[in-house]
């Protein structure tokens, strides 16, 4: 059957999508009125995902619980968590499900024909017919709940939602990110806080819950999208069948309002918490922002971002430059956020000060006004238009399915307007007028139009102030004392048994009839054979080129590969430095700005990295690398080899007003990484107590690194020469051939001028110092640190090497990552201790490490990590879930990789010393995995927890009241 002859469905509409080599269908569900999109193509990687429009009603975040919620079990698949079923049992490329301020959305991606239905069914059936409305516990677990021990002991707030939220309330960026959407657009339902803000989620009741769920999730209000190589009408009739036909059409109000525009612009300012060692100057926000057009706007939904990009984000942006020049804010960030009905436009000056607030505005204005009036740099324009064209075509979503980002882009559209699922997925039409309108006056109109002569907008400050948190805490302590004593004997009585209740339910295990009904692939289905590598061995010169033989649809991607081990000790924090430095400094022929435009003109860029390749062989050897990577179209390669050398050995190192802004930037994008990734950095500080590799990653973009910069940043003045000394001492020991490995992945057409090009690159780099270098050791240290921050909430690390036990790597320690990820660490805590996430790692050279996300505790999961040993020596499954966990660890291997990733993971073979015999032993010991071979793991447990390497980033008076646990405890910002 085709999609045209379904007799369920109107189809509105079928096109040519020739920019995404796709069939593209729009049509509507009679029955219902469900919206579908369908991309029909050749891509193995399938993507299917259900949406519904959810404004949010309130701050109770009741948009966000149900999320989760919906996922914890269902008429077909009763279990209490299908979605953790699935993710530890299923092939899946992608499985999550994500709250907006206006959507709701339920993803899942597969290559596996069976697999993609599975997945689909489960997904359905979770968002059609939840247990919420059976299962009490579930909003419960996820959202809110009371916690008393005992009649007499303390009540507290639990649940999942609440602690992520806390999480992201601890983050300024987050709480500036809100306040922007908030105060432009108060009479919508994006003055809501759609993931609920903490001091509200306990207002929600769990039948506001249940009815949000039952105005919402139902098909008329349902956006259905299907993307790759799948028989679309098969999957259609399915959904039909056994779904939609199941309802009638119901009249649906969730149509997102229309800010009506201000007359002047509005001003909001509030506070955000540190820590009680760091200082309040310079550390306030201050935001510019305006509400342009309508996202249905085609040209100007692209036009806006090349706008955003040439005047703030791009290196030498104008706007940019004006602030910074002008003393206001240490750090500048802007961006355009087009994911709303009403996209914003927003400027922001990051460690400035209140009282620059107007000097903040006047610059702005009358930058703006100079721009529109004099005309922006026309190369600076078609270099940023070129900039987004090549990642339009380029494609590369790094680990999403392609798919994936598509969908998520037709609801830029499709959310506000029916029929527009398409509108902003072909876009070479909207680039070609772009392009020439570049010197005819049309952005600078925009600049006039869109942000100057614009009344709708705000000016958002959020100032710093010291022990907001522990008020905050103390304010709920109070208000939960207050409440507890209000209560009766008797309701006291029913939370000690509710909180005894819910940690029973969440302690019993889904009975085994229900878990069989998740449908489960075989080992059978899964490839035997693990992907190989594609290294062939080259030469330029004198110079190795490790070639990686793949289509990459006429783009060649170049990794200088510069080994650092023969550089001193203390230039390591250099390195961090320099790559922040390189690519945003004058050069002998361009100045920073011009570089970058000229850059975007021909090429798609050029960025540089810090990192590590561990041997395999020997863990305690490993090759310090500085990379620094290109791309271009085969045509333009010896412009992206000019760009290489000029940046490499022209740049203007000793440039103190430069090398100043890059300094101050680096610091506030590092502590920025502290409250998104707090996670990595605590389990990579953990790891360097005990590994060399890992003590050199933290000294170059860890912990250590953070203060290094921060002491820089701090004493400028004093240090700027010595550092611009040792950035040229660096750039002079580490660019020079000796170092140099070529990585570089193409077809083999265009090899011929790829030898040309690096003979050049070699030619002009540094002489070889001829000197015998003498590679340094790191020794770890142990430190075991507490490091207090402003948050609400910890990131928990503990790590150890079992390689030092004298213990081999092994593929077992693969399917024990599943387990423990979805078993035994997310029931503890996840599930039970209200932790966001938590996760676990072994590597191939020994070390590990078990870490949680966003976590309301810290002895209590550092209890749970110690148990894990137990776990294991007693772990017993049925042969279904040993075949699910070996399943999802395939899953987690055999992730879809793009032409660039293969080449990546090919480099990172050959560097470490990874053979494909090797990779295809671990992968057979992974499918031979049972019981006894993760009960065997024990001893790998053992020894690295018995190293006892524990750091925790968290909650300044969480640690202090806990900092028996470690040796230091200190603050992570000074």
């Amino acid at each position: 059957m085709t999609i045209e002859e379904l007799q369920s469905y109107e189809l509105v509409e079928k096109r040519e999508i020739a920019e995404l080599n796709s069939v593209g269908y729009y049509l509507k569900h009679k029955k219902t009125g469900a919206k579908v999109c369908l991309l029909s193509n050749d891509d193995e990687n399938k993507v299917f995902y259900i949406g519904f429009r959810t404004p949010a009603p309130d701050d109770t975040g009741v948009a966000h619980i149900l999320e989760h919620s919906v996922l914890c079990g269902s008429r077909e698949f009763p279990v209490k968590d299908p979605f953790v079923e699935l993710a530890k049992g299923s092939l899946n490329t992608f499985l999550n499900a994500m709250t907006y301020p206006d959507k709701t959305v339920y993803p899942i991606a597969s290559c596996n024909d069976k697999d993609f239905q599975n997945l689909i069914h489960v997904y359905m059936d979770a968002v059609f017919y939840p247990n919420i409305y059976k299962k009490e516990e579930i909003f419960r677990q996820e959202g809110w709940h009371y916690e008393m021990d005992s009649e007499d002991g303390d009540l507290t707030l639990n649940g999942v939602v609440y602690n992520e939220m806390k999480g992201a309330f601890s983050s300024p960026e987050g709480v500036l990110e809100r306040e922007i959407l908030n105060s432009l657009y108060p009479d919508t339902t994006y003055a809501n806080e759609s993931g609920g803000d903490p001091e509200f989620i306990p207002d929600l009741t769990c039948q506001q819950f249940l009815d949000f769920h039952g105005r919402y999730y139902h098909p008329s209000n349902s956006y259905i999208f299907l993307y790759g190589n799948c028989d679309m009408a098969e999957k259609l009739q399915w959904l039909d069948e056994n779904y939609l036909s199941h309802y009638d059409y119901q009249e649906i109000d969730s149509e997102v309002q229309t800010q009506a525009p201000f007359e002047k612009m509005r001003e909001v300012i509030k506070d955000y918490s540190i820590s009680a060692e760091e200082s309040e100057e310079d550390n306030t926000y201050l935001s510019y922002n305006k509400s342009v057009g309508d996202t249905l706007d085609a040209k100007l939904y692209l036009a806006m971002q090349v706008l955003e990009y040439v005047l703030l984000s791009a290196t030498g942006a104008p706007l940019k430059q004006a602030l910074l020049d002008a003393g206001i804010g240490h750090d500048i960030m802007s961006s355009y956020d087009n994911g709303v009905k009403q996209p914003v436009f927003s400027i922001i000056a990051k460690n400035a000060n209140e009282d620059q607030k107007d000097a903040f505005v006047e610059v702005i204005e009358s930058t703006l006004k100079k721009l529109s009036e004099e005309g922006l740099d026309e190369k600076a324009l078609r270099a940023g238009i070129n900039y987004f064209e090549f990642r339009y075509r380029e494609a590369d979503f790094g680990n999403y399915p392609a798919g994936l980002m598509y969908g998520l882009q037709a609801f830029d559209s499709w959310l506000y307007k029916d029929d527009s699922a398409f509108l902003h997925l072909e876009a070479l039409d909207n680039f070609a007028f772009l392009k020439e309108q570049a010197d005819k006056g049309y952005f600078e109109g925009l600049i006039k139009t869109c942000l100057l002569d614009n009344p709708h907008g705000s000016l958002v400050l959020i100032r710093p102030r010291k022990g907001l948190t522990a008020e905050q805490d103390e304010k709920l302590k109070r208000k939960l004392e207050a409440y507890r004593n209000s209560l009766s004997a008797e309701e006291k009585k029913q939370i000690v048994e509710f909180t005894k209740h819910l940690k029973e339910y969440q302690s019993e295990p889904s009975p085994q009839e229900d878990l069989a009904k998740i449908p489960l692939l075989a080992r059978e289905d899964i490839d035997k054979k693990a992907q190989p590598f594609q290294n062939e061995l080259r030469k330029a010169g004198d110079t190795d080129v490790l070639y990686h033989d793949l289509f990459t649809n006429g783009i060649g991607y170049v990794d200088l590969v510069f080994r650092a081990g023969g550089i001193p000790v203390e230039l390591i924090p250099y390195l961090g430095l320099l790559k922040a430095a390189l690519g945003q400094l004058d050069t002998e022929h361009y100045t920073y700005g011009d570089f970058a435009n000229e850059l975007n003109l021909h090429t798609g860029g050029i960025s540089c990295s810090v990192g590590s390749y561990d041997s395999v062989q020997n863990p305690r050897d490993y090759t310090a690398v500085f990379e620094v990577k290109s791309k271009a179209l085969y045509e333009e390669e010896p412009v992206a080899f000019a760009m290489l050398r000029e940046m490499l050995m022209t740049s203007k190192l000793h440039d103190k007003k430069r090398l100043k802004e890059i300094v101050a930037e680096t610091k506030s994008r590092q502590q920025m990484a502290f409250q998104t990734s707090g996670h990595s950095m605590a389990a990579l500080r953990a790891m360097s107590y005990f590994s060399s590799s890992a003590a050199f990653s933290d000294m170059t973009g860890g912990v250590d690194f953070y203060h290094f910069i921060e002491d820089l940043d701090t004493n400028f003045e004093e240090k700027w020469e010595t550092a611009a000394e040792k950035l040229a001492e660096l750039a002079r020991m580490l660019f020079c051939p000796e170092n140099l490995l070529v990585s570089y992945t193409g077809e083999e057409k265009s090899l011929t001028g790829l030898d040309k090009e690096v003979t050049k690159l070699t030619a002009a780099l540094h002489p070889n110092t001829g000197a015998e270098k003498k590679v340094w050791a790191l020794v770890p240290e142990h430190k075991n640190e507490g490091l207090k921050t402003s948050a609400q909430i910890q990131y928990v690390a503990r790590a150890g090497s079992f390689r030092a036990a004298g213990l081999p790597y092994i593929g077992a320690l693969k399917v024990l990552r599943i387990i423990m990820s979805y078993d035994y660490l997310w029931n503890n805590v996840r599930v039970k201790g209200g932790a966001y996430g938590c996760m676990n790692n072994y590597t191939r050279t020994g070390s590990g490490y078990l870490v949680s996300y966003r976590d309301p505790n810290l002895r209590k999961t550092n209890e749970i990590f110690e148990k894990s040993v137990d776990y294991t020596e007693h772990f017993d499954v049925s042969d279904r879930d040993m075949t699910k966990y070996i399943i999802g660890t395939i899953s987690s291997m055999d992730t879809p990789l793009n032409a660039r990733a293969k080449g990546m993971r090919s480099l990172s073979a050959w560097m470490t010393g990874v053979t494909e015999e090797q990779v295809q032993k671990e992968r057979d010991e992974v499918l031979g995995c049972g019981i006894e071979e993760i009960r065997s793991l024990v001893p790998y447990l053992k020894a690295m927890l018995s190293q006892n390497h524990i750091c925790v980033i968290g909650n300044e008076e969480k640690l202090e009241e806990q900092k028996d646990l470690f040796e230091v405890t200190e603050s992570l910002f000074h």
